[in-house]
């Protein structure tokens, strides 16, 4: 049987409760969450900007493996970046509009 979406707007610290103890887990030292949650504008349907700073090497597996496990936590779609792969054109409003979590 397929798991239903949940459709309710998540908030901060709902996301906050829900995501550290999987970026723990995963080795992640600084996160943060940025675009329409961290500005308030989310919708049902808006996906979860994340920015991480991961200590030492990961795989591409082990990224994707951390953003599918958020992903089953929060039931969004998830974007992670790296705050070093951060384009220097968007630094600015990124970091501007970002709510660090960890």
């Amino acid at each position: 049987m397929a798991q239903k979406k949940e459709t309710a707007i998540l908030t901060l610290s709902d996301i906050k409760k829900k995501a550290v103890p999987i970026l723990k887990k995963n080795d992640i030292v600084k996160a943060g969450v940025f675009g329409s949650y961290a500005r308030g504008e989310a919708k049902k349907k808006s996906d979860i900007d994340f920015l991480i700073k991961i200590k030492g090497k990961k795989s591409l597996l082990d990224i994707v493996g951390i953003q599918l496990d958020l992903q089953e936590v929060l039931k969004r779609k998830i974007d992670l970046l790296e705050y070093e792969e951060v384009h220097p054109r968007l630094k600015k409003q990124i970091f501007d509009e970002e709510v660090r979590i960890l």
